[in-house]
């Protein structure tokens, strides 16, 4: 190929070309090539877009599905927090808890005496 050959191919590649000053334009472009050009971007911009959306929904509903579980699982932990936890006695049975002996069985006894309430140590 000679040089005139090689310049051809490069300025078609290129799509600029080089007018009579030494400076590079761009070749022009006809409408009805723009217009195809448009027309087969159209249907790959909307592929695009569903593939998009699609995905997105995707992402949206494992996020759901996360959200769901953690917070399943912080509704059990209360929950077993709250069963564990002693109720809160009423008043009615707060003044029966005093009327009554209180029995503490893990203590160890060191002397064992009897008390009443009216009489001293024996």
């Amino acid at each position: 190929m000679n040089e005139e050959e090689r310049r051809i191919i490069i300025n078609k590649m290129s799509g600029y070309r080089q007018n009579e000053s030494g400076e590079y334009e761009r070749v022009p472009i006809s409408p009805v090539n723009r217009w195809i050009t448009y027309a087969m971007l159209i249907p790959v911009a909307v592929v695009m877009v569903l593939i998009g959306i699609f995905f997105f929904a995707a992402f949206l509903a494992l996020i759901a599905v996360a959200v769901a579980v953690i917070g399943i699982r912080f509704w059990w932990l209360r929950r077993n927090f709250q069963n564990t936890m002693p109720q809160q006695p009423d008043d009615t049975s707060r003044q029966a808890e005093t009327d009554r002996t209180i029995i503490i069985e893990d203590a160890q006894i060191i002397e064992e005496t009897e008390m009443r309430r009216d009489q001293q140590k024996k």
